[in-house]
């Protein structure tokens, strides 16, 4: 259950605050960067927050779903895990991100598939740092 959480905590925030980056930089607003800029950005961040969980939490949620599934998989150890689930995030992002605007190229496709593949990775790392239960050792007879 720890896992969910984790995903559904994590997953909007960071994968909304990484939309905006790339929505803001694929929109040419990078071009002049001054404190000014960076702070309408972060409040802009914080006003669209709950729009990022609003429409996150599902994605992030499916993306713990994978990741709850491999964890299961005895032969996959965490760092296969965390880059598999990374990797899902990033086709899933890119799929449903990708064909937005009217740019498209190698640093659209890789800016979009970043969405996803940030939170899911950084949320599969905290969960097998705090939510996994280490197996018992299994005595030998």
């Amino acid at each position: 259950m720890k896992r969910y959480l984790i995903f559904a905590a994590l997953g909007p925030l960071l994968g909304g605050f990484c939309l905006l980056l790339t929505t803001t930089y694929q929109s040419g607003y990078w071009t002049e960067t001054n404190a000014a800029e960076v702070a309408k950005l972060f409040k802009v961040f914080f006003t669209t927050l709950q729009y990022s969980y609003l429409f996150g939490i599902l994605p992030a949620l499916m993306i713990g779903a994978v990741d709850d599934i491999l964890f299961h998989v005895k032969r996959i150890g965490p760092v296969s895990r965390m880059l598999l689930v990374g990797a899902v995030g990033f086709i899933a992002a890119e799929l449903l991100y990708g064909s937005r605007g009217q740019d498209s190229g190698v640093v659209q496709f890789i800016l979009y598939g970043l969405v996803g593949l940030i939170p899911g990775t950084v949320s599969s790392w905290l969960t097998h740092k705090y939510a996994e239960q280490q197996p018992h050792p299994v005595p030998s007879t």
